[in-house]
């Protein structure tokens, strides 16, 4: 394994660990004043096992019972009397709306003097799901959603109003117990009315944005859908107080100190990084071909969560795009690579977190007969990065805020 790999490796595992909610946990747990009543818990979306057991292990038997709902493979096992559910991500299924269903059961009923403790990370859009449409067709518009190019805040615009939870809705069902929110954003700015799809959060966003959405990407939708993107969802909530905690601000300073003790200067570009995936690369590339005469070891850091629009076939995810696509713009640089990671050890439909591409990645691709621009043109980057050994690989890490993207140049 190269230096630059290590180095890659070691940044990416020490800003994982800072990244993981345990702390962040405990500490909202510390501020909060709970009622009299029981405390029933419910947490949704990629960081929930992990979130859930920092709660129990603070709580114990104080918590009543409740609901963790997670990505498959993302449980680590039993956690109290909590029923632990693992369902689809990025679109819902069967399982999203059995274990939301429990969720709701668990909620119900409740007196004023209770309490709910939700613990919310990102991936509840699909996760934490009761749609008010057929759910075949709340899987087809996640699908229409997620080929067209939309980005996050876009498509939960959509999803709130198609779902009974999304939107603030989930917090109504809580009524009349208190709702405490615990919120591990993973979209840029902390919008909390957007991670997630914000269930217990009043909605900012309005029918005429949703129509405008609608209209703009060509969706295609159900009489009864089109309906529902006319009705308006949740402006205020009066029984809800959410903390915020865990950002990509942090998942980017976890990575420059940790650059720096491997002997890079940082520098750091954006934690707002937002733009088509395979254009995030080129740019990486263009900086790294700018630098080259630098005498020092550099490392150029950006957070935040690029798009891919789908036009091909393949498999990959936007941080593989990232990486591949920069491997062209860097195959004439020397000790130079490029490496992007999914904070939830997950990019797109894949086992990968993310991809790695250095100076020989153009040159061993050609030697296998691949393209890279073929392979970015049919959306394939998994395989043509599983040909040079360069897929990043963490499996469920327990945290979930937004992608790390790097460009290191050793000297």
């Amino acid at each position: 394994m190269s230096v630059l790999r290590q180095d890659a490796d070691s940044i990416i595992r020490s800003a994982l660990e800072a990244a993981l909610p345990d702390n962040a946990v405990r500490k909202a747990l510390d501020e909060i004043k709970f009622n009299k009543g029981k405390i029933i818990l419910v947490a949704a979306g990629k960081a929930a096992w992990q979130m859930a057991k920092a709660a129990w292990d603070n709580l114990g038997e104080r918590i009543s019972g409740g609901v963790v709902v997670t990505k498959y493979d993302h449980s680590k096992g039993p956690v109290g009397n909590l029923g632990i559910f693992e369902a689809g991500h990025p679109v819902s299924d069967a399982n999203s709306y059995k274990a939301t269903q429990r969720a709701i059961d668990c909620v119900s009923g409740l007196e004023p003097e209770d309490n709910v403790l939700f613990l919310l990370s990102g991936g509840g859009s699909a996760l934490f799901e009761k749609p008010l449409i057929d759910e075949a067709e709340c899987q087809d518009v996640t699908k229409q959603l997620l080929k067209c190019g939309a980005n996050i805040v876009e498509m939960n615009t959509i999803r709130k109003r198609l779902s009974a939870v999304k939107g603030g809705r989930f917090a109504q069902l809580c009524a009349p117990a208190h709702v405490f929110a615990i919120v591990l954003s993973d979209i840029l700015g902390d919008p909390l009315d957007m991670i997630a799809s914000g269930p217990a959060y009043p909605d900012s966003s309005t029918c005429e944005q949703a129509a405008e959405i609608a209209k703009r990407y060509n969706l295609k939708f159900s009489a009864k859908a089109k309906a529902l993107l006319s009705e308006e969802t949740p402006k205020t909530l009066d029984n809800v107080t959410t903390y915020i905690t865990g950002s990509v601000r942090q998942l980017c300073a976890s990575a420059m100190k940790t650059a720096k003790e491997l002997g890079y200067q940082p520098v750091f570009l954006t934690a707002s990084l937002d733009c088509e995936a395979r254009d995030a690369g080129a740019f990486l590339a263009s900086i790294a071909r700018d630098h080259q005469d630098t005498a020092e070891s550099l490392a150029f850091i950006a957070g935040g969560e690029t798009v891919v629009h789908l036009t091909g076939h393949g498999l990959g995810g936007r941080n593989q795009e990232i990486a591949l696509s920069a491997a062209d713009g860097i195959s004439e640089c020397r000790d130079t690579c490029v490496f992007s990671v999914g904070s939830d050890g997950t990019d797109g439909p894949t086992d990968a977190a993310g991809g790695y591409s250095d100076n020989f990645t153009k040159y061993v691709l050609e030697q296998e007969g691949v393209s890279i621009k073929d392979v970015l043109a049919d959306n394939d980057a998994y395989h043509a990065l599983q040909k040079c050994n360069s897929l990043i690989m963490t499996g469920a890490t327990g945290t979930n805020v937004n992608d790390l993207t790097v460009l290191l140049i050793r000297r």
